[in-house]
């Protein structure tokens, strides 16, 4: 798996929806593989060209209407950026690729790309399906993420997200956002233990969560989505939200922040259940004219790619080193009956690579470029390679040219894609793995590519301590801050705070020699 796939948290942003409410329909006879390609996505479908175009455009709507509500403008993502979504089948099927039961669709969250695997596409005019409603869910997490380092607090978080998946497509081209959520109004007013009140949510952490079942862990997302409802939609409290966020940065306790912005939580509590009875009549609604979507191109996969399209699905899983192996020799098969193949052999560089065949991947990624030279993926597992190679070499005056061929094919790829992450944090990695002194141009760019991906902490921790190895203290600290307040951070986050007790007192020019540990911090990973 690549370096950047396995520093960012392997945090799986999965909805966690009982099974017994995914739909058990039977499939429809499906089409072709297409792909579909957009500003902010690309999606992997077998199902027809008309189907996968409508699918990306309502998706791009999404987007739009995200950007008028919260009033935040995305820069357009380089084209490795983009989500990629899978349409892998049915529910039993998303379930078995994710490896665990009650879920109806999951996301990874990727510094080069985050992916999606959800279940077979299903176009209706208005409400969703279920399984696209987890991808809106999820998407909303990413959009929110690119737009604020600092975390939210868990329940507003997650009552983010079931506000804005909670989307309504009108045939008009307009978009309903924060519509009620039928399939949380069930969870709202379970009785005793199993309901969630508002200080329990003020007060929710991943560990707690994690340790409800049933009912009781359904009504934490429920009561989550009707309380940001609630304080989002109502103009008597408007701007308490923003304000209770704030105050949880700040370092106040959850609670504190809730009674000071919100008042009494009792009062609160009453409020928020007769506002449920009310939430009909307080929905956003974007109109077409406000809503801008980008073009959609769609092609039909060919034959080789059509073949080797359920490896490429399971490579983008993540896989361990035994599978990875096992699925390497699959591929190989099914390279070798499309030699002439240039999207086969990328497919086939990236799988050989996540084995640790590095030879192989060389091999492979030469074979899809030399019948398509501005095959960037390929060129991408070829550098990868070539530095695995490099940093693992015994023969210490080889080391150095190795280095070079390295970093010359991931330079490579950063002309063709100047913002692709990879070539941006191993301009970086080039000098320090060797112990040098890295150049400005290669600190400049690394910092570009934790601004590319402002929701992976490991690049915004290497970040930090760069910039404490230059005496840049207000820097350093400006890039951990976010680490250190991230109620969801757990033991890294307490030792983001540390680390800024540390730098408390620095004074500002005066460098702090960590080189050496960020170098040891890349041989680990």
């Amino acid at each position: 798996m690549l370096f950047l796939n396995r520093i960012v948290s392997a945090r799986c942003l999965a909805l966690s929806i009982a099974v017994l409410f995914v739909s058990s329909v039977s499939a429809p006879v499906q089409a072709a593989w297409h792909e579909a390609s957009s500003e902010h996505f690309v999606i992997y479908a077998d199902d027809s060209e008309e189907d996968i175009r409508a699918y990306a455009e309502n998706l791009e709507r999404y987007h739009s209407a995200m950007e008028r509500f919260t009033s935040r403008d995305l820069p357009t993502p380089s084209p490795s950026n983009r989500i990629t979504v899978y349409a892998v089948g049915s529910g039993d099927d998303v379930r078995r690729l994710a490896g665990s039961s009650g879920i109806a669709g999951f996301y990874l969250p990727r510094s080069q790309g985050s992916v999606a695997f959800v279940q077979d596409i299903e176009n209706t005019e208005g409400l969703p399906d279920l399984s696209t409603k987890v991808l809106l869910h999820e998407y909303a997490h990413h959009f929110l993420s690119m737009t604020d380092r600092f975390a939210m607090p868990l329940w507003m978080n997650e009552g983010a997200a079931e506000f804005f998946s909670a989307a309504f497509f009108r045939e008009d081209g307009s978009v309903y956002l924060g519509l009620p959520n039928s399939y949380r109004d069930f969870t709202i007013f379970w009785k005793d233990e199993e309901m969630t009140s508002v200080r329990e949510l003020l007060d929710m952490d991943w560990e707690r969560l994690n340790g409800r079942v049933g009912k009781a862990k359904q009504s934490f997302y429920g009561r989550s989505w009707i309380l940001y409802h609630y304080l989002s939609t109502t103009e008597e409290r408007s701007g308490q939200l923003r304000d209770y966020w704030i105050e949880t940065l700040k370092g106040t306790p959850s609670i504190d922040a809730g009674q000071m912005a919100f008042g009494d939580l009792g009062v609160l509590e009453r409020q928020l259940n007769r506002h449920f009875r009310n939430r009909e009549k307080k929905s956003h609604h974007i109109p077409a004219d406000q809503i801008t979507v980008s073009e959609v191109s769609v092609r039909a996969l060919d034959e080789g790619e059509t073949a080797m399209m359920d490896i490429r699905i399971r490579s983008d899983r993540g896989l361990d080193a035994n599978a990875a192996s096992l699925l390497a020799e699959e591929a190989r098969e099914v390279a070798a009956q499309y030699p002439r193949s240039a999207a086969v052999h990328t497919i086939l560089a990236k799988v050989e690579y996540e084995a640790g065949n590095d030879d192989e991947a060389i091999t492979a990624a030469a074979a899809a470029l030399a019948i398509d030279p501005d095959a960037h993926s390929a060129q991408l597992y070829k550098g990868l390679a070539l530095f695995r190679k490099a940093r693992e070499t015994s023969d210490q005056a080889q080391k150095p040219i190795a280095y070079e061929t390295a970093m010359a094919s991931l330079e490579r790829l950063n002309t063709q894609e100047p913002d692709h992450t990879v070539p941006l944090t191993h301009a970086y990695r080039f000098y320090v793995e060797q112990g040098f002194v890295p150049s400005e141009e290669a600190k400049q760019a690394y910092v570009r590519a934790a601004q590319l991906a402002p929701f992976d902490q490991e690049l915004w921790l290497v970040t930090g301590m760069m910039h404490m190895n230059d005496g840049r203290i207000a820097d350093a600290k400006a890039a951990l801050q976010p680490l250190a307040s991230n109620p969801h951070g757990g033991e890294k986050a307490q030792q983001v705070r540390a680390l800024l007790a540390f730098l408390a007192d620095k004074p500002e020019g005066q460098p702090i020699p960590v080189q050496k540990a960020i170098s040891s911090y890349f041989a680990t990973e």
